[in-house]
């Protein structure tokens, strides 16, 4: 395979490369896409026809004619960029090396290497007799300033050591290294919007006290003058630790193998994470005003419910079954038929989250929730609330002067036209509550049942993912 591989040849007219004479050079394939293919193909100015066919693994430009700006320079290897074009050719002042030599030129140069030869055994035969002179003269002193010369060279060498720049050690630039990767790790929709968001949160982070020394001191005084215990990691992966155990959703033990550290450490950096996200995050406002929201209503809610303010639905996260009795009959849900905590989400016409209460057991009603999360207390009156039919919590809403939006209940054998088309325009716009919680619980820490390790931070979590589904931004057309 290694020997088919040397047969090779440029297809570059005027070129006589061949991989069996010139092995140091790398003979490249014809690109698949087809616009950069045709870009090659007028650079070399050939033409495909019947006299030159491009065919996959047959036909190649060697290196010759690309510059070193087309080359990616990696740690052991170079690659070509997939948008490189040849350039370099014999018509544009650029010859390549010979590929044969005269008879004279082979002599000239086997008579040099020989004599090159015969010159380095002599050096080396001078050499060793010199050693041999000096052999075990241990006590034989240095000639002067021998020693000085050594020491400025130690010293020079140190400058420039201190001067180079090695590569990132963070874990987050190995693995973040383009937008696609910081949503799938993170759900920032970008690396601009990562940036504005770690700008803002890194100088108050570099304080944290760690929730485990937090624990041991209770009550008592604790030494803010640094990190505790002291930070073994770059403080911007220890956030990275945070996002891999929750938006991916990874397993304590092999995030512990990825970043070469314990379990411990894993649950350690979550859960201080967690609540220290949770006391930045709870300071920013979000329920809206009236006319904010009226501002940037899309068309279709302005069309059929203009007054809509808050569009309200239940969703429930999946929890491991406690040992306690009590406490399974109280977080079993029926409508799930295991043991959940539920939660209200209130969302607003351009999908906005201006509302999330804290996680209740999973036998709560959504009447119940509505009642004690607080939103009744946020309402106005001559507010809308759009829900679905199993939110009868008309009486709790006409009590703060609001107005209650649900599809029309069926009275006789068949929907009304006016009822049939009110059902289906209340499906349509309700259906963005549905996508919010989609993006919620795109944190695939709610993919499977929160383990009970973490029931002491679940809320704070559940938080997180609320505020951190608006920095998103608005739902695209697709969604």
């Amino acid at each position: 395979m290694a020997q088919a591989k040397n047969k090779r040849y440029c297809s570059v007219p005027h070129c006589f490369s061949y991989g069996l004479k010139q092995p140091y050079l790398n003979f490249h394939s014809f690109p698949k896409n087809e616009e950069v293919r045709q870009t090659w193909v007028q650079a070399i100015r050939r033409e495909e026809g019947p006299s030159f066919v491009i065919k996959e693994g047959s036909t190649h430009v060697c290196s010759l004619h690309f510059t070193p700006a087309d080359y990616v320079q990696g740690l052991s290897v170079s690659r070509l960029k997939t948008d490189a074009v040849p350039s370099l050719f014999s018509w544009n002042e650029f010859t390549p090396p010979s590929t044969s030599e005269c008879v004279y030129d082979r002599c000239y140069k086997r008579q040099f290497v020989e004599l090159s030869v015969l010159e380095l055994e002599s050096q080396q035969k001078e050499a060793a007799t010199k050693v041999a002179k000096l052999d075990h003269d241990y006590a034989t002193p240095p000639p002067a300033g021998v020693l000085d010369e050594v020491a400025d060279h130690i010293k020079d060498l140190k400058a420039k050591l201190k001067s180079v720049s090695l590569p990132s050690p963070y874990v987050f630039s190995q693995y973040c290294v383009s937008d696609s990767q910081i949503r799938f790790y993170t759900k920032f929709p970008s690396e601009r919007v990562f940036k504005i968001f770690w700008e803002h949160i890194a100088p108050s982070a570099s304080r944290l006290i760690y929730w485990s020394k937090a624990k041991r001191k209770g009550e008592e005084t604790i030494d803010d003058s640094g990190p505790s215990p002291s930070r073994s990691m770059p403080l911007i992966d220890e956030f990275f630790m945070y996002s891999m155990r929750i938006a991916v959703g990874m397993k304590e033990q092999l995030i512990a193998d990825m970043f070469q550290t314990s379990v411990a450490t894993v649950s350690r950096v979550t859960i201080t994470w967690a609540n220290y996200l949770f006391s930045i995050l709870g300071t920013i406002p979000l329920w809206m005003s009236r006319d904010k929201i009226r501002s940037v209503m899309p068309e279709k809610f302005k069309k059929h419910c203009p007054n809509v303010r808050v569009t309200l639905d239940c969703t429930e996260i999946a929890v491991a079954t406690a040992s306690s009795l009590t406490l399974q009959s109280e977080m079993f849900s029926h409508y799930k038929n295991r043991t959940t905590l539920k939660a209200l989400i209130g969302v607003t016409p351009h999908g906005f989250v201006s509302f999330f209460s804290k996680l209740y057991t999973g036998s709560i009603s959504d009447k119940e929730i509505t009642k004690l999360c607080g939103i009744l207390l946020l309402l106005e009156p001559g507010d809308e609330v759009m829900a679905d039919k199993g939110f009868v919590i008309d009486d709790l809403l006409s009590g703060v002067g609001a107005k209650l939006i649900i599809p029309p209940f069926k009275h006789t054998a068949q929907f009304t036209r006016e009822d049939a088309e009110k059902t289906q325009a209340i499906a349509r716009l309700r259906i963005v509550v549905e996508r919010v919680i989609g993006r919620i619980k795109s944190n695939h820490i709610w993919d499977s049942p929160v383990p009970l390790t973490l029931m002491g931070t679940v809320c704070q979590i559940w938080h997180n993912c609320c505020v951190m589904a608006n920095f998103q931004g608005p739902l695209s057309s697709d969604e």
